[in-house]
Parts: structure tokens; C-alpha cells; sequence
């Protein structure tokens, strides 16, 4: 019974923290506005609860903030639980979405449906990178295979699928694009949040909670994994259907985040590993850890986006490897001094 109560008490507080940064979120710009304000707007918009207020700080809350927000812990949730599934899977601390060139092949796949109309228009955005994803990581998984050395071949093999991707895109843009396509695409390659908008939740939204539900659903299989798959085997785990599963998960999860908010580096390598810290290596406990921490982290990283310059919004991708490259380094400093 005190075992429930206790992680009721923990779900609870993970609840107030969410709503705390996104209360955040909502209320810290270029022109601050009330924390009440704020809860006052989302009354009126879920509850018709009648405040009155100004029209434009209630317009600037809803239908720009509090939707950026959400985005915004919705991509960071879906980084950071691709990437500790990915860790677990492949049984490297390095390997995440961006790193494995995931997300430059979901941002192929993307510009190629934007810019070169794959498809033929039966393709959407995100469809078009998730199969830019599953491509990019099935070309590092064969490469890695062929080089054979080892888990460093999975990040060998993820850089130059990062690099060949990168290019593509490049390319693309450069020859097909015309001036304000290119300007826009590669704005929004570095991570962009500016035009997000409640349509964009529709989408973000379901991917995180689904990529979260299957995550959850195979947390006892990502915790055989840790010990290689042959021991996952031994203990029954359908190794092949789950490895499969989970990537498709993972890469799914990447492209919905990528043809939104374009490509995000470093949550998903940091944030899992700031969560073992936190809470341990049990899969149960470390996916909504690992999704709670790169939500809060992505909405503190679109606000210091918006308030570090004035008048001017940096791409979040500038602010998520800020933040993260140093961070990186002092969690390999930790390990080295705990090795």
C-alpha cells in the first residue's frame, strides 16, 4: 500500500512540474504576462469561464505561447525516450536519434516532400519523414554491420549516415529551392519554433503519448537488453519483433518531431543519461523520467530562445547544444570519476 501511495505521490509531483513549466512557458516572453493571466486565459478557452481580460494577452497566451509550449515538451519528451531506447537497444551511451542520423533522414525525407513533391502528394510531411528516418537508420544499421567493430561501428556508421543525409538535404534545397524556400528550410533545420500553432498539437501530441505507451509496454524487454540480446532471448523476449518495434517507435516519434520543429540535437544523448542519475536503470521508471526531463528541459530551452536576444528568436537547436555539449561533458566526467 505505501508503495502506491508513493508512486501516486511521484506521478503527482511529475504532473505539477509539467504544468508548472508550461504554465512557464505561457507566461515568459518578450512581453511577460501575469502568471494568473494565464490561468485565467486557458479557463476561459477550456471552461468558458468569462474573466475579463485583454484581447491581445489573451491571444498572445493561447493561440501562441501555451501551443509552443506544448510542442515543445512534446519534442522534448519523444527525443529523450528515443534515445533511451535506443541506448538500451543497441547498448551504447551515445547512440540517439540525432547522433545515428535519424533525424537527418527524417529531414530529407521532409524537405524531399516539400521541395520535390515525393509522392506525388499521397505522401504528407510526416510520412515523408518517417520514411527518411527508417531509411537513414536501415543504411547506418547495414553500415555498422559490414564495419563490424564492435558498438563504436553503430556511431561510426551514424555519423557519415548524418553527414550523407545532411548533404542531401543541402543539396536539395540548393537546387530546387527558390530564395525564401531556402531561407525558411534552413531556419527551420535548426530547430524552430516559431510558427507552432494548436494544429501542430494534433500531430506532436499522439505521437509523444503513443511513443511513450509502447516504450512503457516493453520497458521489461529494454531492461533484458541491457545485458545484450542473447540474455534478452534467453528470457523469452521476441528479440527481433521488439528490436523492430521499438525502432519503429523511435523513428516514428523522431519524424513527427522533425517535420514540425525541424532537427533537435543533443536531447536525446543527454537527457536519458541525466535521468539514470536520477532515478536509476529500471526501464519502468527511466522512460517517464527520461520524458518528463526533456519536456521541461525543451520548454526552459524555447523561452531562453526568446528572451536571450531582444527582439530576435534564435533557433532552439542553438539552445538545446548550448545547453547540452556541456552537459555532455560533465556526465562523461561523472562516469569517468564513478568508473
Amino acid at each position: 500500500m505505501s508503495r502506491s501511495f508513493s508512486s501516486i505521490g511521484r506521478a503527482g509531483a511529475a504532473l505539477l512540474l509539467l504544468v508548472a513549466a508550461l504554465w512557464m512557458g505561457a507566461a515568459v516572453g518578450e512581453t511577460s504576462i501575469p502568471l494568473e493571466v494565464v490561468a485565467r486565459t486557458v479557463a476561459n478557452r477550456l471552461w468558458g469561464a468569462g474573466y475579463p481580460l485583454d484581447p491581445i494577452d489573451e491571444g498572445i497566451v493561447w493561440n501562441y505561447r501555451l501551443s509552443r509550449a506544448v510542442v515543445a515538451a512534446c519534442c522534448g519528451a519523444a527525443l529523450a525516450l528515443s534515445g533511451a531506447v535506443l541506448q538500451a537497444l543497441l547498448r551504447n551511451p551515445l547512440a540517439d536519434p540525432y547522433i545515428l542520423g535519424i533525424s537527418a533522414g527524417a529531414s530529407t525525407g521532409a524537405v524531399g516532400v516539400a521541395i520535390l513533391g515525393l509522392g506525388s502528394g499521397l505522401l504528407t510531411l510526416p510520412a515523408g519523414a518517417f520514411l527518411g528516418a527508417v531509411l537513414a537508420f536501415a543504411l547506418v544499421s547495414l553500415l555498422a554491420a559490414k564495419a563490424g567493430r564492435g558498438r563504436s561501428a553503430i556511431i561510426l556508421a551514424g555519423v557519415a549516415g548524418s553527414q550523407l543525409f545532411n548533404a542531401l538535404t543541402s543539396f536539395i534545397v540548393t537546387k530546387a529551392a527558390n530564395a525564401e524556400q531556402a531561407r525558411g528550410i534552413m531556419f527551420w533545420l535548426l530547430g524552430n519554433l516559431s510558427g507552432i500553432r494548436w494544429p501542430d498539437v494534433s500531430l506532436a501530441l499522439p505521437a509523444a503519448v503513443l511513443g511513450l505507451g509502447v516504450c512503457l509496454w516493453h520497458a521489461r524487454a529494454l531492461d533484458a537488453f541491457t545485458f545484450g540480446a542473447d540474455s534478452a532471448a534467453s528470457l523469452g523476449i521476441p528479440v527481433r519483433r521488439t528490436y523492430v518495434v521499438l525502432v519503429g517507435a523511435s523513428a516514428m516519434m523522431t519524424a513527427a518531431m522533425v517535420s514540425i520543429v525541424g532537427s533537435i540535437g543533443f536531447v536525446g544523448l543527454v537527457i536519458p543519461h541525466a535521468a539514470r542519475m536520477l532515478v536509476g536503470v529500471r526501464h519502468g521508471v527511466l522512460l517517464p523520467a527520461a520524458a518528463l526531463i526533456g519536456a521541461v528541459f525543451m520548454i526552459v530551452a524555447d523561452v531562453l530562445s526568446r528572451i536571450l536576444i531582444a527582439g530576435q528568436v534564435l533557433p532552439i537547436g542553438v539552445i538545446t547544444a548550448l545547453i547540452g555539449a556541456p552537459a555532455f561533458a560533465f556526465l562523461l566526467g561523472q562516469r569517468r570519476a564513478q568508473a
